[in-house]
């Protein structure tokens, strides 16, 4: 065989090498929506325009003796020229691409990508249960995660949380959940057998922490290597899918271990009005792969659509009302998402809240937006009040001499009356106080160091401003005979726990203030009538009649 055929040889199997190392680091899809595939193409194009360069200067140059070459000069032969036209042309393709995919030109195809409903609060968002609350944001669940984490001795020394922290509803609570890691690649090593064993929940409105064993290991995760690795598991099953920028770790209803993995789907041209076609659920633990439509997602998902996604696409309804040039100069009836979101229960699906403000940039919500990060359905709510950041320094200014930062607001249905919901965090990011401020009057501040002592406070808020508990909906009169009653101490103060027949609730009598001095007198087998705050488990009495 020739020489100069080895080398060609040589050379196809470099370019072909070079491609699949590309290919296997990178996982382009191959699809001609997305810019991996282009790059894909250009990087394997120019390895071989660079070979043909190298051979055919190599044929052009003078050899000395020995053969060897003591002057070299770069091929500038027709197949050079090809390639490299080839990569031009595929640039030029990128960009013109880029540009008729744009909003420049699609003002309105971006603006009709989602479709934006006005909602009823009061209807739509059902009374607050302040036992369903999320009390906790992801800082904060992250640090009970690693704290649980470090008093798992068997296993801490091998894995660690992982990042994911998905809220999710788990059976009627707010939880969220994250898997292990492994620790090292030494660590992955010696474990990718069984692979890892647990995944942290933790619930959000008690704080509970929980790291569940499984009885087989989760083999598929972010943390794998090599074909075990999720990425690159769903890649090799599904060559042509562009999944999102993003892809979600859940759990269902029984407890097993999934990642729900939204396909991107390209509305606009060949790169733009990016929305989810359809998603892969991928059992984490076997590996199995179940492909849906959008539409046709089990309703035990809870995320399909990132929430950056979602708030960029309300952008695009918001500020494309009347074309492009008119959201970057005059800039009339556009409207934007504020600058942060948080997450609520409604109807068995998580909805991401944002505020809904003027692009100008004043300090005042228009309105909020809920967007279900499951099926895309946004509701608008026109709500004039308090932007975030504004409701955030109110609750702040009332413990300024702590020190305590506030998260961002959930949004509660309080009386009808939307209503922000803050936690107060210390230096070290532990949660220590809460705060309610009202929407529309956010002068309107009430904290304690517990959700029952911030309830109580902004009861006893809206009282004095004129809004009576009855009217406001934040009280509920019991009447019934006492069929067990018992005395606690909780930090100091004593409490009454009673129950009524006819009623699941306990009802909690706090002593502290000397309001119910009265109470002493009663017994199991009386009657009483209190007025409560509405809610199941352990209710507060306000008043005892």
């Amino acid at each position: 065989m020739k020489k100069s055929t080895i080398w060609k040889i040589i050379g196809v199997i470099a370019a072909l090498l070079i491609a699949f190392i590309y290919y296997y680091i990178t996982l382009p899809a191959f699809n001609l929506h997305s810019t991996g595939t282009w790059w894909f193409l250009i990087v394997l194009i120019a390895a071989l325009g660079v070979y043909l360069s190298i051979r055919t200067g190599s044929a052009s140059g003078k050899r000395g003796p020995g053969g060897l070459f003591t002057e070299f000069r770069p091929g500038t032969g027709l197949p050079v020229k090809i390639s490299f036209g080839i990569i031009g042309a595929m640039l030029v393709i990128l960009a013109i691409g880029a540009f008729l995919s744009s909003p420049v030109i699609n003002a309105a195809k971006y603006r009709d990508l989602m479709t934006v409903e006005e909602g009823n609060f009061a209807e739509d968002i059902k009374q607050v249960d302040y036992n369903t609350i999320p009390l906790l944001d992801r800082d904060s669940a992250s640090l009970l995660g690693d704290r649980k984490m470090g008093s798992m001795v068997e296993m801490v020394s091998q894995f660690e949380v992982g990042t994911d922290y998905t809220q999710i509803n788990y059976n009627g609570k707010p939880v969220r959940v994250t898997p292990l890691e492994y620790a090292s690649a030494i660590k992955w090593f010696t474990n990718m057998k069984n692979g890892i064993p647990a995944y942290m929940m933790i619930d959000m409105a008690t704080q509970d922490t929980e790291c569940i064993k499984l009885a087989e290991g989760i083999k598929y995760s972010k943390s794998e290597y090599f074909n075990r690795n999720i990425y690159r598991h769903l890649r090799f099953h599904f060559p042509t899918y562009i999944f999102g920028d993003q892809i979600f770790f859940e759990i269902g209803d029984d407890g097993t271990p999934y990642w729900i993995c939204p396909v991107k789907k390209f509305n606009i041209g060949l790169f733009g009005g990016e929305t989810v076609g359809r998603v892969v659920i991928c059992n984490a633990v076997t590996g199995e792969c179940e492909d849906y439509h959008v539409d046709d997602v089990p309703q035990w998902v809870d995320k399909v659509y990132q929430a950056e996604l979602l708030m960029k696409l309300y952008d695009y309804h918001g500020t494309l009302q009347h074309g492009f040039f008119n959201s970057v100069l005059s800039q009339k009836d556009c409207l934007k998402t504020t600058n942060g979101y948080n997450y609520i229960a409604l109807d068995d699906d998580v909805w991401v809240y944002s505020g809904v403000t003027s692009v100008n940039g004043d300090q005042s919500n228009v309105g909020f937006v809920l967007m279900n990060q499951r099926t895309m359905e946004t509701r608008f709510y026109k709500v004039e009040g308090a932007i975030e950041d504004s409701a955030m320094s109110s609750a702040e200014g009332q413990v300024q001499n702590l020190g305590y930062r506030a998260t961002f607001p959930l949004l509660l249905n309080i009386a009808g009356e939307p209503t922000y919901f803050i936690a107060l965090k210390d230096a070290a990011g532990l949660v220590k106080m809460y705060a309610m401020v009202n929407i529309q009057k956010y002068q309107w501040v009430a904290i304690g160091d517990t959700v029952k002592e911030c309830e109580k406070a902004y009861s006893s808020l809206l009282s004095t401003n004129g809004i009576s508990a009855e009217a406001a909906g934040l009280s509920e009169t019991v009447t019934g005979r006492i069929e067990a009653i018992g005395d606690v101490v909780i930090e100091g103060n004593t409490h009454y726990y009673v129950s009524i027949s006819g009623y699941d609730q306990i009802f909690d009598v706090n002593m502290s203030d000397g309001e119910f001095p009265e109470f002493i007198k009663y017994k199991a087998g009386d009657t009483v009538t209190f007025e409560t705050i509405p809610g199941a488990g352990l209710v507060s009495v306000t008043k005892i009649r």
